[in-house]
């Protein structure tokens, strides 16, 4: 039989999901070693505003995304897909998942951060129709950073 892919709301806190935000935090790290992207905490995480996702082959987490809720905005962060599993087309069924979740919770503007050494990310929001804008809530003018945002309506 082929592997089973599923796409559900997960626990940041369950024990086999620990690996791959640690793997998340390594990545970014050594892509941004100036610090200047900092872990997020898995009590941010677990917020009523927020949403984590997993993706998960056999019961095995691969991949995670993150939807933020904001007043007029829903933000996608801590999209990851574990190397192994990357060049599958795995990122795009992921970052559909989390667009689709959004907009079944009545979201209809998705915004994102993501840096300058991510170009396979770029090119894939790119693809899936986002477009850049300044930044954002938080985000503040960064020369390793690119905020982008699509409409959903």
């Amino acid at each position: 039989m082929p592997p089973a892919l599923h796409f559900a709301v997960d626990d940041p806190c369950a024990p086999d999901v620990a690996p791959l935000l640690e793997q998340l935090d390594g990545y970014l790290a050594n892509l941004y070693p100036t610090g200047n992207i900092q872990p997020v905490s898995l009590d941010a995480l677990r917020q009523p505003n927020v949403a984590f996702l997993t993706a998960r082959v056999d019961d095995v987490p691969v991949a995670c995304g993150t939807c933020v809720t904001h007043d007029d905005y829903v933000e996608v962060k801590r999209m990851y897909v574990l190397p192994a599993c990357r060049g599958l087309g795995l990122g795009k069924q992921l970052l559909e998942a989390l667009e689709k979740h959004v907009h079944d919770h009545g979201g209809r503007l998705v915004r994102l951060e993501t840096g300058t050494a991510q170009t396979e990310a770029i090119e894939l929001y790119e693809r899936a129709g986002y477009h850049r804008i300044p930044p954002f809530g938080d985000h503040r003018a960064n020369p390793q950073s690119i905020c982008m945002e699509k409409s959903l309506a």
